[in-house]
């Protein structure tokens, strides 16, 4: 029987690919107010705004690619079931080739009822902006579906079931401050446990089980990560 690999990744991993992060910048993204535009108080207060921000944020990603730490994951499905669970609202994993990939924050591909966030979602084209006046099937305005600061986490009931039935378990690219991703990691009951990461997160001391700290960015972690795990 194939063990199970799961993944928890988060912005370290799409950096590499040119995909910009808002916690490196003083609670800015972009030039915006992080309020502004990744909270459900900031969609109440200007709709407008949170669509051409997500407009701009999903043209970005018909520029990018995924890189070789998204490659690695999805090799290692050549030997094991892998699940990935990612704070990213892009498709990177998806496009690297990950067949099992549950997205904690919402996608960037897909848009939902404003009325309820998990009904009405389709995949809207990178291509084509959303905006105001365009409507979900249940008559509300279309949004960007997006888990925002505020809002549920409805995912994460299933994440915390895969990492605690994971054989090994591996954060990659991720400091572990947003919760409640950042619990995950306190559920894993893996024999191995890796964290990929240039800088070690504070909870690895706070944690009661093994793990091996590869201290790299994303690419050349998952570089010596693959070579551990594709050995014979």
């Amino acid at each position: 029987m194939r063990k199970k690999i799961v993944f928890l990744t988060g912005a370290g991993v799409s950096a590499e690919s040119g995909v910009p992060t808002f916690r490196d910048s003083g609670g800015l993204w972009e030039g915006y107010n992080v309020e502004d535009v990744a909270s459900i108080e900031g969609w109440y207060r200007n709709p407008k705004l949170m669509l051409d921000f997500y407009t701009d944020r999903r043209r970005a990603m018909m520029s990018v690619e995924p890189n070789a730490a998204h490659r690695a994951i999805a090799k290692l499905e050549e030997k094991y079931d892998v699940v990935v669970v990612t704070q990213n609202v892009d498709d990177l994993h998806e496009r690297g080739g990950s067949t099992n990939v549950i997205h904690l924050h919402g996608e960037l591909a897909k848009v939902c009822s404003s009325r309820d966030k998990e009904t009405c979602i389709k995949v809207l084209p990178y291509e084509i902006p959303l905006k105001m006046g365009d409507k979900a099937d249940d008559g509300s305005q279309l949004r960007p579906y997006i888990v925002w600061f505020g809002e549920a986490v409805p995912n994460i009931q299933r994440a915390l079931e895969e990492v605690a039935s994971a054989d090994i378990f591996v954060v990659v690219g991720t400091s572990m401050q947003v919760q409640p991703a950042a619990s995950l990691i306190f559920a894993s009951r893996a024999e191995q446990n890796y964290i990929i990461d240039p800088n070690t997160p504070r909870e690895v001391g706070r944690l009661g089980v093994n793990i091996r700290v590869i201290q790299k960015k994303a690419t050349e972690g998952m570089a010596e990560l693959l070579e551990i795990l594709m050995q014979p």
